[in-house]
């Protein structure tokens, strides 16, 4: 009897490894929010990671986490690195192309808890006298986050992370 639970346990664990060797190679998430505001308002609170304290999610994360700037003050050039608890960890953020007022995009380098060398990028559409804004995060998919996203909703997990900034930075910028 327990060799068949040994080997039907040998199984389903060669299953899900498998399983996850056939995911995607990269990962995408991304979400949108219409705002009440002209795009160059909310450019301003994106593109200067001085104003990231105002709407960033992760900014929260940890109260006592250390934070550097360097480069320019803003826009292209601008790097933020950061070192953090478990919950915030540590990294570094350097924008690589910033176009007034229609997009930011940013290298995102995580040196902890694990190594990760992803692109945001954060997008203003005028509509109107509104703006649809959209932050998206992608790169690649190494095998342990493909073994994690077996057992854990990533674009969930990120994707929540990412409507709490978008409502907060609609929240400033509509003042």
């Amino acid at each position: 009897m327990f060799k068949y639970i040994a080997i039907a346990l040998a199984v389903a664990v060669a299953a899900v490894l498998i399983a996850a060797g056939t995911r995607p190679d990269t990962f995408r998430v991304e979400r949108a929010i219409r705002v009440s505001a002209p795009p160059e308002k909310i450019f301003h609170y994106v593109n200067d990671f001085h104003q990231w304290g105002v709407w960033s999610p992760y900014e929260k994360l940890d109260p006592s986490m250390k934070r550097s700037f360097a480069g320019t003050p803003a826009g292209n050039g601008a790097v933020y690195e950061w070192d953090g608890n478990s919950k915030a960890g540590a990294g570094r953020m350097e924008i690589i192309d910033s176009i007034t007022p229609s997009h930011v995009i940013i290298k995102l380098d995580f040196s902890k808890p694990i190594t990760g060398h992803n692109r945001a990028a954060f997008t203003f559409q005028p509509v109107g006298s509104d703006t649809d804004v959209t932050w998206s995060m992608d790169g690649p998919s190494p095998y342990i986050a493909k073994l994690m996203g077996m057992f854990f909703n990533m674009d969930q997990l990120i994707g929540r992370d990412f409507e709490t900034g978008l409502g907060n930075l609609k929240s400033v910028s509509e003042k």
